[in-house]
This record gives structure tokens, C-alpha cells and sequence, in this order.
């Protein structure tokens, strides 16, 4: 028994529910004479919503097709050896479900190993090898394909990537010392890093191509038959594959550079993996490759080892996961139809509802407003966005001219909203306001209707109170931009019924969002939290602290953006709103910012100008600040800071606002930007010790978004 088998045999134990990769190989005579070619297909026995993975026992089938095909070439029975996937998929990485079970580092270590003993035997073999990027592939299924001899790619693939320091990993069977030898150390960067920490962007096979990851592009429909036409030509001599030359000098160090530039601007330092891959990448200038397999085992034991990586799989999972399975939701079978979508309201927030409504359920849609020059900028602003769709080719003419059809605007809400089945409002928020705009529209729209308010802060059992049937009445609350923030907290007032809560969730999924049910406290979910931090960080700033030691006390959480960058995004005065709300609710936690009131009044629109090109603080708003004379670090606000959130969080948890912590952190991960390497906020909070110091006990179990025990 070889040492590889061995190794994975082990690690097998490991992982006790695998879904178990199978290598098959077939043999077939290539065209134009060129000889018999092995193929192995790598497939799980699912369809393609099942993808593909590799696992020990996985790899352990890999090895064991290579054992066959490598005694095949040595004997000269076959010219080449190609690797393809099932329909739809190549094959999507490592099996993580696995990883998060392991508790030791050599276990760890194994892993690692196991991968690169398998994959690194493909370009060892006696005859040249190929990969066929027929689908979707991601982290260690890019890298098997990166230790073939060539590789082509399906114009059809929607995503290919090496997803790892998005995780919280690195691309740990390859990746790191492999690419940048073969599309040279910039473009490797950005796939490695830039790409990973822009949201896990994702590449089509166009551009896989053009990078030089593959040789040759294919349509999707007769791929696998094209991709063999052309290794038939290669293998004859007929077609010659050449690559650019890779500068090994200065342009290495540079890329380098700039990948610490961007990761810097991204985490901060705040999380390991992006730095370990850039070591790695920058020892694979002098080409070693094995000394690059073997910093790839370490770093990648070390990170599996870590709470980032725990925590990153968490937040992937809470996203992939439990985000389709919201909790607390009732039986779909309740939900009714919607046929039509009324929108109360025809600003910018009423009017990028109406487009998305519109996209997402292709049903008409109609928008009300005080007077007609509003109604007409809100339909124009949806036919605008419309032809922008048509014109980047992303629907077609005949798709265009439905949607412009289907979206109208008028005066009269009974004209409007008779034959409504949903009607979301997104008018001013002032109680008295919403209030006035429900009697309204239950006066007008079918007894069957859901009334559903965009509040960001409001009590929805409250603005339902004065109507006839509130029962229907739900609390949808997007989140800016409407059109990228996944998250959509559903909010259940005291009397919302079964059917309209699971009408309302029908209509999120249908919409694409990841939907939270929420129960009816003050802002929620999201701003309650954000208000709590961002109010904390405003009243140590009042109290006398810096406002630039406040800010940068932050950065080790790796956040998208620091506190007062995140205020200007939001607005102030819609800042100052939110938390005089919850001072009224709860006075003895949430405070109103005199200086803030100041900044809203004078009407700045931030605490920064940008006249160098980076945020500097506004001097006429450092004119308005009035400090005290209590000066903090950067350590004691930090405290302060998740002190505050990790109690808010405690008491959201006993109100019952949400069901669990894990809902806390899907929120914030996909209606904030938080990022998976915290895993949300609680398992961070965790880590770091904040939960037991203020509330006595963790949010999280051991083992859960941590190593296990």
C-alpha cells in the first residue's frame, strides 16, 4: 500500500459522511488518427445541484483512476489522459463539511498532503494530460486541472474561482505556487486575493481564457467533443500551445505588493489568509514547485487549525444554508399568489423596489405619489434602468419592452391597487405618515392583499393598529442598495397571520433574498445593532477621544468600510433618526450624539471631505465637534465598542428577536457586509473572549464556527 493510500485511508476516517467523488475511465479512439486517449470523469452520482468534491475517500477513487491510466501510459497503450466532470460541473473543492470536524493538526496536515500526492501524479505521468473545464469549478477543482499538461474551458461555465481567502483558506493543493507560474504573479493575484475579497467575484469561461488559465475556449453545447478535436491536434503536433514568458523580477515583487496593498484595504490585517497566500505566491518566484506544495500544507494546517477558517465556513454555510431555509417561517403551502405588486411611493428607494419586483416576479407593477411629476420620475427611473439591462446585453429587446409595459404609475391608489395581491409602501418615516397611507390603501386593495412597510425602525404592530385587518399587514425592510444587499428582515407584528408571513416569504424568494423572519422590536435587527456600535463609537468620540484613534480602533474586525464611512453611506440625518428611535425605546443604552446632531443640522452630508483622494475629517465639521477630555486607545474603545455589541446581541437573543444567534449573523453578513471571516459577529465575539465577559457565557457552542473540543 502506497504512502498516498495510506495518508487518505486515514483521513477517510475522519470524515464520515462524504458524498463519495467516483473517478471513472473510459477509453476512446481520439480523431485524425492520434491514438487511444484514457478519460476520467469525475462525478458524485447527483445531478448538477449536487456538486462534485473532493474528500479523502474522493481522492482516494482519483488515485486510484491515476494507479490505471499511469500503467497504461508507461506500458504505451494510451497517448494522452484527459479529466473532465459531470454535466454542469468539474468540480468544486474540497469537501468542507469534512474539514470542520477536525480537530488536530496533523489531521490537518493530512489533508493538504493527500491533495497534493494525488493531483501533482497528473503531471508526472508518461504522456500529456488535459482538463476539461466543462462546468463550474472552484478551489481544489481549478487546481487539479491546473497540474494537467493543458486545459480548455466551456464558454458556458457561470463560475470559476479560487474561493479560499474568501473563506478564510488558501488554495492549498496547487494554487498558490502553480498559477503565478503559469499566468504569471499579477493576474494570479487577482484571482487569488483581489477576487476572493471582492465577495468571491466570480470568473465566467471567457475569461478564464484570456487570463491563461485555459488554452482554448469551447462552446458549451459540443465541449467535450471540440476540447478533443483540439487535444487530438495537439497531440499530433499540428496545434502549438504557447504561453508568454513569466518576469521574474521586479513585476514579482510588485504583484506581490499590490496584493498586500489589497488585502490591507480589505481585512486590515484583521484575518491571516490572504497574507499566507501571498507568502506562498511570492516564494514561487524562483519556480520550486514542491518547496510551494509544501508552504501550501502548512499554511493550509495552520488556517484549518484557526478561528477564521471555522468561522468562514460557518458564515458560508449560514448563507448557502440556512439563508434558503429561513427559521421560523410557516408552511409555503400558505402562502397565496401574487399577481400584481402595488408600490406606495415613487423616490429612489419606492422605485428601486418597483425594478426589482418587477424583475425578479415579471408581474405588473404600478407606483403611486402625491402628484404626477413624481409618478413619472419614478416609472422613468425604472425604464431607464431597464434599457441599461438592455444595453450591457443583459435582456434582450422583446424582454425590454415587457418589463417598460408592465411598470405603470397614477395618481389614484383606487385606480391603482383594486386588483393589487401585494402593496409595499415606501413613504417618509413617521409613524402618523405610514399610518395614514395603509388606511388608505386598505380602503382600495382586495380584503386578500398583503400590506407590507419598507420601515427601517418603526413598529409594525403599531402602524397596523388603526386598520380593520391587520393581520395582513408584514414588515419588509430591504436594505440600500436594494439591488446588491441579499438581506430581507420579514418582521411578524403582533397580529400578522400564517398566511400573510408565508406570503411574504414566498415573494423574498421569488425576489432572491435571503430572508430573516424578525420579531417587531425597534429597528430590527440590523440597525439595532449598527446604531449600538456606531453609538458607542459616536460617544467616545463626544466624551473626547480622537476622531481618528475612534475609527482606526476598528480595523483589526477587517469591517468593508469604518464607522463614519458607513454613517456617510447611510446619511446622518437617517443615522440620527434610527437612534433617536431606539433612545426612545431604550434610553438607558442608546444615546443621541449632540455633536451628530450638529454634523445633521448643519447639513453635512458626512464627517469627511476626499480632496486628497482618502477620507480626511471635514474641518467645518471639526469646528462643530464639541469634545470632553476623556482620551481612550484604540485598545479601550475597541472594548468599549464590542462590550456594548456583544451585550445588545445578549438582550436581542432573550427578547426572542430573533430565533437564534446564527440569525444575528446572517443578517449582518448579507444586510451589512460583515465578513465571513468573522463569521457575522457572534463567533468573533467568541473567540476574542467579549461574550463570557459580558454576558457569562459564549453565543455559539464549541465546535460551532470554532475547533471543536
Amino acid at each position: 500500500m502506497s504512502n498516498t493510500t495510506e495518508l487518505l485511508k486515514g483521513a477517510a476516517e475522519l470524515f464520515p459522511g462524504e458524498v463519495v467523488t467516483q473517478a471513472h475511465v473510459r477509453h476512446f479512439e481520439l480523431p485524425f488518427n492520434a491514438g487511444k486517449f484514457a478519460l476520467i470523469t469525475l462525478d458524485n452520482g447527483f445531478d448538477h445541484t449536487k456538486p462534485t468534491t473532493f474528500g479523502p475517500a474522493s481522492l482516494a477513487n482519483l488515485n486510484a483512476a491515476i494507479d490505471q491510466v499511469e500503467k497504461e501510459a508507461a506500458d504505451g497503450e494510451i497517448v494522452g489522459v484527459g479529466v473532465t466532470g459531470k454535466p454542469f460541473i468539474f468540480a468544486v473543492g474540497a469537501d468542507l463539511k469534512g474539514v470542520e470536524l477536525l480537530k488536530r493538526h496533523e489531521d490537518a496536515l493530512a489533508i493538504g498532503k493527500g491533495g497534493h500526492e494525488v493531483f501533482k501524479r497528473l503531471s508526472g505521468l508518461a504522456v500529456p494530460t488535459f482538463a476539461y473545464y466543462n462546468g463550474a469549478a472552484m478551489g481544489g477543482g481549478v487546481e487539479v486541472g491546473l497540474h494537467c499538461s493543458y486545459r480548455t474551458v466551456s464558454k458556458a461555465i457561470p463560475a470559476f474561482s479560487l474561493p479560499e481567502v474568501f473563506l478564510g483558506l488558501v488554495p492549498g493543493w496547487g494554487g498558490c505556487a502553480l498559477l503565478p507560474n503559469l499566468i504569471g504573479p499579477e493576474k494570479a493575484v487577482q484571482v487569488i486575493i483581489e477576487n476572493s475579497l471582492n465577495q468571491n467575484r466570480q470568473l465566467k469561461g471567457k475569461q478564464v481564457f484570456e487570463l491563461g488559465i485555459a488554452d482554448a475556449l469551447f462552446e458549451g453545447a459540443d465541449f467535450l467533443e471540440q476540447s478533443l478535436l483540439w487535444t487530438a491536434q495537439v497531440l499530433k503536433g499540428d496545434l502549438t500551445v504557447e504561453r508568454p514568458a513569466i518576469d521574474r523580477g521586479e513585476a514579482w515583487d510588485q504583484a506581490v505588493a499590490k496584493g498586500r496593498f489589497v488585502a490591507d484595504s480589505k481585512v486590515h490585517g484583521a484575518a491571516p489568509a490572504a497574507y499566507r497566500a501571498l507568502e506562498i505566491i511570492e516564494g514561487a518566484k524562483d519556480g520550486d514547485l514542491q518547496k510551494g506544495f509544501d508552504a501550501e500544507d502548512q499554511a493550509l494546517a495552520d488556517l484549518i487549525m484557526g478561528g477564521e477558517l471555522r468561522s468562514g465556513i460557518y458564515a458560508f454555510n449560514l448563507v448557502q444554508k440556512r439563508g434558503k431555509r429561513p427559521a421560523g417561517a410557516p408552511d409555503k403551502s400558505l402562502a397565496r399568489p401574487v399577481t400584481k405588486v402595488g408600490v406606495v411611493g415613487a423616490g429612489l428607494m419606492a422605485s428601486q423596489l418597483a425594478l426589482l419586483f418587477l424583475r425578479r416576479l415579471e408581474v405588473p407593477v404600478v407606483l403611486t405619489d402625491i402628484d404626477q411629476e413624481r409618478v413619472d420620475k419614478g416609472v422613468a427611473y425604472v425604464h431607464a434602468e431597464i434599457d441599461k439591462l438592455l444595453g450591457k446585453g443583459r435582456i434582450n429587446q422583446d424582454k425590454a419592452n415587457r418589463l417598460k409595459a408592465l411598470v405603470t404609475g397614477v395618481l389614484d391608489k383606487a385606480e391603482g391597487f383594486a386588483d393589487a395581491d401585494f402593496v409595499i409602501e415606501a413613504v417618509f418615516e413617521e409613524m402618523g405618515v405610514k399610518q395614514k397611507v395603509f388606511a388608505e390603501v386598505e380602503a382600495v386593495a382586495p380584503a386578500h392583499a398583503i400590506l407590507a412597510t419598507n420601515t427601517s425602525s418603526l413598529s409594525v404592530s403599531e402602524m397596523a393598529s388603526k386598520l380593520k385587518h391587520p393581520e395582513r399587514v408584514v414588515g419588509f425592510h430591504f436594505f440600500n442598495p436594494v439591488a446588491i444587499l441579499p438581506l430581507l428582515e420579514i418582521v411578524r407584528g403582533e397580529q400578522t397571520d400564517d398566511a400573510s408571513l408565508a406570503t411574504a416569504f414566498g415573494v423574498a424568494k421569488k425576489l432572491k433574498k435571503t430572508a430573516v423572519l424578525v420579531k417587531d422590536a425597534p429597528a430590527f435587527v440590523v440597525n439595532r445593532i449598527l446604531t449600538r456600535f456606531m453609538g458607542e463609537i459616536q460617544n467616545v468620540i463626544d466624551e473626547g477621544t480622537p476622531v481618528e484613534v475612534a475609527e482606526k480602533a476598528i480595523e483589526p474586525l477587517g469591517l468593508p468600510m469604518s464607522p463614519l464611512v458607513l454613517l456617510e453611506l447611510v446619511g446622518p440625518a437617517i443615522g440620527l433618526h434610527v437612534s433617536e428611535t431606539l433612545n426612545r425605546a431604550f434610553p438607558d443604552r442608546f444615546t443621541v450624539s449632540p455633536n451628530l446632531k450638529a454634523v445633521v443640522e448643519a447639513g453635512k452630508r458626512g464627517f469627511y471631505v476626499y480632496d486628497s483622494g482618502k477620507p480626511e475629517l471635514d474641518p467645518e465639521v471639526a469646528a462643530l465637534l464639541k469634545q470632553g477630555d476623556s482620551v481612550l486607545t484604540e485598545e479601550q474603545v475597541r472594548d468599549r465598542v464590542l462590550d456594548a455589541v456583544a451585550q445588545e446581541i445578549g438582550l436581542m437573543l432573550d427578547e426572542g428577536v430573533v430565533a437564534e444567534a446564527q440569525d444575528i449573523d446572517l443578517c449582518l453578513i448579507t444586510g451589512a457586509g460583515w465578513p465571513f471571516h468573522l463569521g457575522g459577529i457572534t463567533p468573533y465575539l467568541d473567540r476574542e473572549g467579549v461574550s463570557e465577559r459580558v454576558n457569562g457565557k459564549r453565543f455559539l457552542e464549541q465546535g460551532v464556527a470554532s475547533v471543536p473540543a
